[in-house]
C-alpha cells in the first residue's frame, strides 16, 4: 500500500520569509489573507499539516488546499478573490503561464532582450502555443488583473549571514525533534522553546476595530458620538518590554514583562524557562541574533550560562527572523489585547497581556473556541 507523502510548502527563499512575515506582523487588510500566510509561514518552518490545524484553529484539508495552492501560484493565492461574472477568456492554467513567463527574463529562454515589452511577449506567447491569439491590449489587462506590472528593478535585504544554512538546518532540526517528526539522539534537547522579545510596549491609543452604530443618511440622529483614539501629545511614562517563549510541544505560551531588554533581563527570563523542566531534560531555546542573546569576547554570560545549564541556544540566521515560530503568536496576542486599546498605564496593560497569555494557554485545545474563532475570522 502506498503511502501518500507529507505535505510541505515548497522552498521559499529570505526575501520570501520576510514578506510572510510583514503580512502575519502588519495586522491589517484581509483576515483570510494574514491567516494564509500563517499557515505558509508554519509550513516553512517545517511544522506538519496536523499541528499547524491546531494551531491555526482551521482543518488539516484546508490547511492542505493552502499549501497546494501557494506551491502554484505563489503569493497571489494569499489573497481571496470575491469577484463574479462572465468566465474568464483565458483559463486558469493559461494565466499562470503567462504570469510566469512575463516575470521571467527573456535571457532565460534564450532570447536577447533584457526586458519584455507587450509586442516581443504577446508574440513569444502565441509562438511556444501557450495562447492562440492575444491582443497588445488584452495582455496588459491580463497582466495588471493578475498585479503584474511594469517596474523599475528593486533591492531587497537578504540574509547573508555566512553560516545560513547550517543554521538553518539546525533549527529546522529542533522543529522536527519538536514535532515528533525525528528522534533526539544521546546530547539532542528534548524540549523546543522559540523566544523572542514583543514590544516596546508604548502607553498610547491603539486603532482597532468594534460594533458601532452606522452613520451616513440612515444613521439615528439621537445616537451617541462615536468613539475617537485621545490625542497623545507627550508620552512620559517610558516603554515596556515583553520576553515571551513559546513551548512547541506542550503548545505554551510563556512571557514576563520588563523594563529594559538587555543581557541580564534575557538570562532571568532563560533561568526561568530552565525551571519549567527537571535540570536533567536537556532544552533549546531558538532565538534571533539580537545582540543581549549573544556571547561576545568580552561577556559569555550566555555561553557560560547555557553550558552550565545543559540548554542549547539555537540561533536564526541573520535577517531570518521568520524562521522563529513564535511571530505567529505574537499576532494574536497584538490582536487580543492592543488592537484597540487605551491603557491608562504600565500596570493595566501588563495585566491584560498577563491574562490573555493564561486564557490562551487554557483554551489552546478548546473545541468551542476553536469554532468561534474560525466563525470570526472568517467573517
Amino acid at each position: 500500500m502506498r503511502v501518500a507523502e507529507p505535505v510541505h510548502v515548497r522552498e521559499i527563499d529570505d526575501d520570501e520569509g520576510q514578506r510572510l512575515l510583514r503580512i502575519i506582523r502588519r495586522g491589517t487588510g484581509s483576515v483570510v489573507t494574514w491567516r494564509r500566510a500563517q499557515i505558509v509561514l508554519l509550513s516553512a518552518q517545517g511544522m506538519p499539516v496536523s499541528k499547524i490545524a491546531e494551531v491555526t484553529f482551521t482543518s488539516a484539508d484546508r490547511v492542505r488546499d493552502v499549501i497546494h495552492n501557494f506551491n502554484a501560484d505563489g503569493f497571489d493565492a494569499l489573497y481571496p478573490k470575491y469577484k463574479g461574472g462572465r468566465p474568464e477568456t483565458f483559463t486558469l492554467p493559461e494565466r499562470r503561464e503567462i504570469k510566469k513567463i512575463a516575470k521571467s527574463r527573456p535571457t532565460e529562454h534564450g532570447l536577447p532582450f533584457s526586458a519584455w515589452s507587450l509586442t516581443k511577449l504577446a508574440d513569444f506567447l502565441v509562438a511556444e502555443g501557450v495562447v492562440d491569439d492575444i491582443s497588445h491590449e488584452g495582455l496588459r489587462i491580463l497582466l495588471r488583473e493578475e498585479g503584474v506590472s511594469f517596474q523599475r528593478l528593486k533591492t531587497w535585504k537578504t540574509s547573508r549571514d555566512p553560516d545560513y544554512a547550517a543554521k538553518k538546518a539546525r533549527v529546522e532540526h529542533l522543529y522536527a525533534i519538536a514535532d515528533g517528526e525525528v528522534i533526539p539522539e544521546d546530547g539532542e534537547p528534548d524540549v523546543v522553546f522559540c523566544m523572542d522579545e514583543f514590544g516596546p510596549l508604548n502607553l498610547q491609543p491603539h486603532p482597532g476595530r468594534q460594533w458601532a452604530e452606522r452613520g451616513g443618511q440612515h444613521k439615528d440622529p439621537d445616537r451617541e458620538p462615536r468613539p475617537r483614539r485621545r490625542a497623545t501629545y507627550t508620552r512620559p511614562h517610558g516603554v515596556r518590554h515583553l520576553f515571551a517563549a513559546y513551548d512547541l510541544a506542550k503548545d505554551r505560551l510563556y512571557g514576563h514583562i520588563k523594563k529594559t531588554k538587555k543581557r541580564t533581563q534575557f538570562l532571568e527570563f532563560c533561568r526561568y524557562l530552565r525551571t519549567l523542566y527537571p535540570p536533567e531534560i536537556r532544552i533549546a531555546i531558538v532565538c534571533d541574533n539580537y545582540s543581549p542573546h549573544l556571547t561576545t569576547k568580552k561577556c559569555r554570560r550566555v555561553a557560560d550560562w547555557a553550558g552550565d545549564n545543559n540548554v542549547e541556544i539555537a540561533y536564526t540566521p541573520t535577517n531570518s527572523s521568520w524562521l522563529n515560530r513564535i511571530e505567529a503568536q505574537f499576532t494574536a496576542l497584538r490582536y487580543f489585547t492592543l488592537d484597540g486599546t487605551d491603557h491608562p498605564t504600565h500596570k493595566a496593560q501588563g495585566s491584560m497581556i498577563r491574562r490573555y497569555i493564561i486564557w490562551r494557554n487554557r483554551h489552546a485545545n478548546d473545541q468551542r473556541l476553536r469554532a468561534v474563532v474560525d466563525r470570526a475570522n472568517v467573517a
